[in-house]
């Protein structure tokens, strides 16, 4: 019997590092999104396109919902609820390996403002980290949060169960043509791909509150005749005592960022990358409504 197409968006929701961006890069099978373990790594939300013989199925990868601080903050949750808003399907993660927080319950009362609904999944992550009977105990306080919602438990590192994720996603798209092409895996350039790694870099380098004060502007991106890419950015923080921890003594830390950096871009892109780091101080930038539109926040 001929099946008909699928297709639609998922937003991927949940508060910071839960595994979102971890789990849309194990789909796809390749690095599209940061990933640090610290959270707040993704500040914007980016796609995901994944086109199966069947069904195209377009993840928005999105930034964990909390409770914001300066108006950086107030972007990234307004950011997150216009996935909620256009999604065909949500995957609500939550990490199992912890019981639910406050800053979990932002879905379940942003939810209730929708109306209709759109159907969700519960995806219980990190199961590779708790016992048996642990994850039952955590279905249960998570399932508050998305009463009647089906329970789907995985681990985005190890790979567990995302076959079952991915046939139920399918099965609750709706009919429709590929929305994209099929050899298209994101809506994101290779330059701004980079600046999001060169900042997860840091993130993963540098220790207590520094790694958000931290923004990245691409300045050059350019294609070499070798094959290989020429890139130049700039970090910003927003006071110059962090720029010399950025830096560090005798230029350590930025070294050290820019070789961890270089790494993820190379596999990303398959190719030799030379990269060129530099710091400067943008004063309270993250309360700055026009740096924060330099840096690609727009309402």
């Amino acid at each position: 019997m001929e099946t008909s197409f699928k297709s639609g968006f998922i937003a991927v929701m949940g508060r910071p590092n839960v595994g979102k961006s971890t789990l849309l890069n194990r789909i796809l099978g390749q690095t599209i999104a940061a990933v640090s373990p610290k959270p707040q790594t993704t500040r914007l939300q980016q796609l995901g396109i994944l086109t199966l013989p069947e069904a195209q199925l377009v993840f928005v990868d999105t930034p964990g919902l909390h409770h914001p601080q300066h108006k950086l903050g107030e972007f990234m949750n307004q950011d997150a609820l216009h996935a909620l808003e256009d999604a065909d399907l949500v995957l609500l993660v939550v990490d199992a390996s912890s019981p639910p927080g406050e800053e979990d319950l932002i879905f379940k009362d942003t939810l209730k403002e929708l109306d209709p609904p759109p159907p969700v999944l519960l995806i219980l992550n990190k199961i590779d980290l708790i016992s048996p009977a642990e994850l039952r105990n955590r279905q249960d306080q998570y399932q508050k949060l998305a009463p009647g919602a089906p329970v789907i438990p995985i681990s985005a590192t190890i790979g567990d169960n995302l076959d079952d994720l991915e046939a139920r996603i399918i099965e609750i798209l709706p009919e429709g043509p590929p929305l994209y092409p099929e050899d298209q895996v994101t809506d994101l350039f290779e330059r701004e791909i980079a600046a999001d790694l060169i900042r997860a870099a840091a993130m993963n380098l540098l220790e207590k509150e520094l790694p958000h004060v931290i923004a990245v502007r691409i300045d050059e991106y350019k294609e070499r005749e070798s094959g290989g890419a020429y890139i130049e950015a700039t970090l910003f923080v927003e006071r110059d005592s962090q720029k010399g921890i950025l830096i560090g003594e005798g230029g350590k830390m930025i070294k050290a960022i820019g070789t961890a950096a270089r790494r993820e871009i190379e596999d990303m892109s398959g190719r030799k990358v030379f990269l060129r780091l530099r710091v400067k101080v943008k004063k309270n930038w993250r309360n700055d409504l026009n740096a924060l539109r330099l840096f690609g926040f727009k309402k």
